[in-house]
C-alpha cells in the first residue's frame, strides 16, 4: 500500500525516511564540488594532465545528468526503494574504487560509474517526498529537500578544504571519495529498515527510442560545456544545434508514444497539462546557472586573486550557505500559505545579495571587501533559501504520484543542465576579463554581474507565473494517457 493513503493513513517513519534520503542526497550533491578544491593534488599525485583531472569533476555531472530521467522513470515502475537501495550500494562501491584508484583513468572511470549511481539516486528522493507526504507537510519536506540542494553545493569547498586541511595534500583527496563509505553503508542499514516499500506500477515496456534520443541529445548539450577548459565550447560548438534536434525529436517521439497508449519515458501532459511544471522547470534551468557559476568565480577570486587557502576560500562563501539553509526550512512552511509569491521575494533577494557582493568586492577596498560582503552573501543566501525549495514544491506539486519519478528526474535534469552552463560560462567571463584588463576586482564583478542576469531571467519567468497562480487551468488528476492507477514506491 502506499503510505498516506486513505487506507493507511500518514507513515509514521515517514520523517526518518526522509532524513535518511536527504543524508544521501547531501553526500551525492556535495560530490558535485567538493572535488574542484582537490584537482591540483590529484594531479600531482597521479601524474595526470589538467584535461584528464577535469574529467574527475566534469565526468561525474555529464553522467549524473545523463541518468536522471531514466532513473526516475525505473523507480516509479520498479520501485523507489529498490532503485535507492541498488544505487546507494553501487555508489558506496564506486568511492571505495575512486579513493583507491592507482591511476588517473581508474579514477576518471569510477567517477564516472559513481556519476551514474548518483543520476540513480537524485530523483528517488523527491518521489519518495511526493509518496510520503501530503499537505502542509509536504511542503516542509521539500524545505528541507531545498535547503540539501542548496547548501551541499555551497558548503562543498569548504568540506573539501577541510579534508585536505585534516589528511594532507599529498593524498588527502583520496579521503574525499573515503568518507562516503561508512556514510553510505549507515545510510543503506537505515533505508533498508526505514523507506515504504512497494511493487512500482509495472505498466508496459520502457521505451527505449526515448531513452536513446534524451540521453544522447543531453550529452550533446553538456559534452561541450565539460570540456569547456580544453576549449570544447568554441571547438564542439556544433554540438549544441545537434542537440536541440534530437531533444525536438524526443517531444515529437514522446507525443506519439502517448497517442499510441503507450507508456512515455516522459509523459508530454507533465509539460502541456500540469499547472506550474514547465515555469518551474525553466525556472529552475535558469536559475541553477547562476547559483552554479558563483562557487566558481568565488574560489577563483579568493584562491587566484587574493591567495586564500582552499579552506578559507570556503569559509568566505558560508554566509550564503547558512541563509540558504536556515531559509529553505522556514520557506517549507510558508510555502503553502504565500505560493509562488515566495520564489519571486527570494529571487529578489538573490538579485539584491549577488549585486551587493559585486560590487563591494569590485570597489572596496581589498582589506574590507571581504568582510563587507558578507551580509550581501547571507542575503543573497536567504533569497536562494526562498527559490530552491518553494520552486521544487510548486513544480512538481500537481504531479500524479505515480509518475513523481520521472517528473522529478526531468526536473534535476534541468538543474544540471543550467549548472553546466554556468559553470562553463562564468568562470569564462571572469577569465576573459581578467585577461583583458589584468584586474581581478573588475572581473569578479563582471562575471557576477553575469550571474545577476540569469537570476533576472528566473525572476521574469517567477513573477509570470505569480501573476497566472489566480486563474483556473488545467490540473486533470492523471494526465498520460488514460491511465488511472496509481504507482507506488
Amino acid at each position: 500500500m502506499q503510505p498516506g493513503s486513505a487506507n493507511t493513513g500518514p507513515d509514521p517513519r515517514r520523517w526518518k525516511a526522509l532524513a535518511v534520503t536527504l543524508v544521501v542526497g547531501f553526500m551525492i550533491l556535495l560530490d558535485v564540488t567538493i572535488v574542484a578544491v582537490a584537482l591540483p593534488s590529484m594531479q600531482h599525485g597521479l601524474g595526470a594532465s589538467p584535461a584528464q583531472v577535469q574529467w574527475v569533476v566534469s565526468g561525474y555531472a555529464l553522467t549524473f545528468a545523463l541518468s536522471l530521467v531514466l532513473a526516475g522513470r525505473l523507480g516509479d515502475a520498479m520501485g523507489r526503494r529498490r532503485i535507492f537501495l541498488v544505487a546507494l550500494a553501487a555508489f558506496v562501491l564506486c568511492s571505495v574504487a575512486a579513493g583507491a584508484a592507482p591511476t588517473i583513468g581508474l579514477l576518471v572511470a569510477a567517477r564516472l560509474a559513481q556519476g551514474i549511481a548518483a543520476g540513480f539516486l537524485a530523483p528517488q528522493n523527491s518521489a519518495l517526498i511526493q509518496q510520503m507526504f501530503q499537505g502542509t507537510e509536504r511542503g516542509r519536506a521539500f524545505g528541507l529537500f531545498g535547503a540539501t540542494v542548496g547548501v551541499s553545493s555551497a558548503v562543498g569547498p569548504i568540506t573539501g578544504g577541510l579534508i585536505l586541511a585534516l589528511a594532507g595534500a599529498e593524498q588527502g583527496w583520496r579521503w574525499i571519495f573515503f568518507v562516503n563509505v561508512p556514510i553510505g553503508v549507515a545510510a543503506f542499514t537505515l533505508a533498508a529498515r526505514l523507506l515504504p516499500r512497494g511493487r512500482g506500477a509495472r505498466r508496459g515496456t520502457l521505451d527505449l527510442a526515448g531513452v536513446v534520443l534524451l540521453g544522447a541529445g543531453v550529452f550533446l548539450l553538456m559534452f561541450p560545456l565539460v570540456q569547456a577548459d580544453a576549449g570544447g565550447v568554441r571547438e564542439l560548438w556544433w554540438m549544441f544545434p545537434a542537440g536541440a534536434l534530437l531533444l525536438a525529436a524526443f517531444v515529437l517521439w514522446e507525443r506519439r508514444v502517448a497517442a499510441r497508449g503507450h507508456d512515455p519515458l516522459l509523459a508530454p501532459g507533465l509539460i502541456t497539462q500540469t499547472r506550474g511544471y514547465a515555469p518551474g522547470a525553466a525556472l529552475a534551468t535558469v536559475y541553477f546557472i547562476g547559483f552554479s557559476g558563483v562557487w566558481l568565480v568565488f574560489a577563483l577570486y579568493f584562491q587566484i586573486g587574493r591567495g586564500f587557502s582552499p579552506l578559507m576560500s570556503g569559509l568566505c562563501v558560508t554566509p550564503f550557505a547558512i541563509g540558504s539553509a536556515g531559509a529553505a526550512i522556514v520557506a517549507g512552511r510558508l510555502v503553502e500559505r504565500l505560493g509562488r509569491l515566495l520564489t519571486v521575494l527570494g529571487l529578489v533577494g538573490v538579485v539584491v545579495g549577488l549585486s551587493a557582493a559585486a560590487l563591494l568586492l569590485g570597489f572596496a577596498s581589498p582589506g574590507v571587501a571581504v568582510w563587507a560582503a558578507i551580509p550581501a552573501l547571507l542575503v543573497g543566501g536567504v533569497g536562494s533559501g526562498f527559490v530552491i525549495s518553494p520552486n521544487i514544491t510548486m513544480t512538481l506539486k500537481e504531479v500524479p504520484v505515480r509518475m513523481a519519478g520521472a517528473a522529478g528526474g526531468a526536473l534535476q535534469t534541468g538543474q544540471r543542465l543550467g549548472g553546466a552552463v554556468g559553470t562553463a560560462a562564468l568562470p569564462g567571463v571572469y577569465y576573459l576579463v581578467l585577461t583583458s584588463s589584468g584586474d581581478t576586482a573588475e572581473a569578479v564583478t563582471v562575471a557576477l554581474g553575469a550571474a545577476v542576469g540569469g537570476v533576472l531571467v528566473a525572476l521574469a519567468i517567477a513573477v509570470a507565473e505569480w501573476r497566472r497562480d489566480g486563474r483556473p487551468g488545467p490540473c486533470p488528476p492523471e494526465i498520460a494517457h488514460g491511465h488511472t492507477h496509481a504507482g507506488q514506491g
